[in-house]
């Protein structure tokens, strides 16, 4: 099927997480593409999270990230989130895709591919 997520053998993968503020964001994502971990991560508008929290329901302002890269990158890239990430849980979601531009889902594995990871390693 044309335009599936599957480039070369390699899937691509839609990550979501959410920070508390824009600045936490922004290095998040910079991180993630300099380490090419991600090629691209878009920083969405602030939205309003309710969630229950420890037996209490919760809310806070939170700023989502949608951040692509492939399936290869993913233990790396979740890890990346983990230290670099203020909450103690935080919400890390892998979605895979499953159709998009060949051109497009090509350029994403390509920017995230795993040998050049391990030529540049990534930032502290």
């Amino acid at each position: 099927m044309q335009g599936q997520g599957k480039i070369h053998g390699m899937n691509m993968l839609l990550v979501l997480t959410n920070l508390p503020d824009r600045a936490t964001a922004e290095a998040l994502a910079a991180v993630l593409v300099e380490d090419r971990l991600a090629a691209c991560v878009n920083i969405l508008q602030p939205c309003r999270s309710v969630y229950r929290w420890q037996g209490a329901v919760e809310q806070a302002d939170e700023v989502p990230l949608l951040i692509k890269t492939s399936e290869a990158c993913y233990a790396a890239l979740e890890n990346a989130i983990r230290v670099r990430h203020p909450y103690e849980t935080p919400e890390i979601i892998a979605l895979p895709v499953l159709l998009g531009l060949p051109e497009y889902l090509a350029w994403v594995i390509t920017e995230t591919r795993t040998e050049t990871l391990a030529e540049h390693g990534p930032s502290p």
